[in-house]
């Protein structure tokens, strides 16, 4: 039976994880097409985050060349970006085993999902057999670092909020016990920030990316549609 798998790759030298950095309170999330000649285009959805910042980013990113934004939504800004190097360019010189990366896209699975992190990339994947699943593990666990997060088979429910990070629950916690959800608001970031011992702005960061999941696992479930 198919596996649904939601796992982090540790991997500085991944495309944008150096702009993630840059821009920490951003979030990016990232789809490759594949069908416009030998190297994928970069479809990068930028929520939030300062958008002079990111774009300096953009022209900071050995990866980044030429770049297009294709559509706005909201506080959300999707760009279409044509790599600026090749595959070996850019990952030759970090992985021991490129044509390994290479390989796995002809493994019998299909990754939807990709956010970029500061880190590496958080992706989630259908994989056909535990064999497909066990190829992109045990590559990223010799050429970088591997963490799993979820993994179910086709048809077990996923409840509301299985992928929020154990910081980002804390922080939702705190806030809906503090009253910062409450209509009037009874309390404020920098009171839940004392609570937690963290800044405002690490704060607002997690509560955001928390809203955000929850919103992607209950309500958004396609892409809004651009204003006229």
């Amino acid at each position: 039976m198919p596996l649904i798998a939601e796992f982090d790759i540790s991997c500085e030298h991944l495309p944008f994880v150096g702009v993630a950095g840059t821009v920490p309170e951003a979030t990016l999330l990232l789809d490759l097409q594949f069908n416009h000649g030998e190297l994928p285009l970069f479809i990068l959805s930028v929520t939030d985050g300062d958008r002079d910042l990111i774009e300096q980013a953009f022209a900071d990113a050995g990866e980044v060349g030429e770049y297009t934004v294709v559509g706005k939504a909201g506080d959300t800004r999707r760009y279409q970006v044509r790599p600026g190097r090749s595959l070996e360019e850019h990952l030759g010189p970090h992985l021991d085993e490129l044509s390994g990366l290479k390989a796995l896209a002809t493994t019998d699975s299909i990754i939807d999902r990709i956010e970029v992190l500061p880190t590496g990339w958080r992706q989630t994947g259908w994989f056909a057999t535990r064999t497909a699943f066990d190829a992109f593990r045990e590559f990223w666990q010799r050429n970088g670092g591997f963490r799993l997060r979820r993994l179910t088979r086709e048809g077990e429910p996923k409840p509301p909020g299985d992928g929020l990070t154990d910081c980002q629950r804390e922080a939702l916690r705190t806030a809906y016990e503090l009253g910062y959800f409450d209509i009037p608001r009874q309390a404020s970031l920098e009171e839940i920030a004392a609570e937690l011992d963290i800044s405002a702005s690490s704060v607002s960061e997690r509560l955001r990316r928390a809203q955000t999941q929850l919103i992607e696992e209950t309500v958004a479930t396609t892409w809004p549609s651009l204003p006229d």
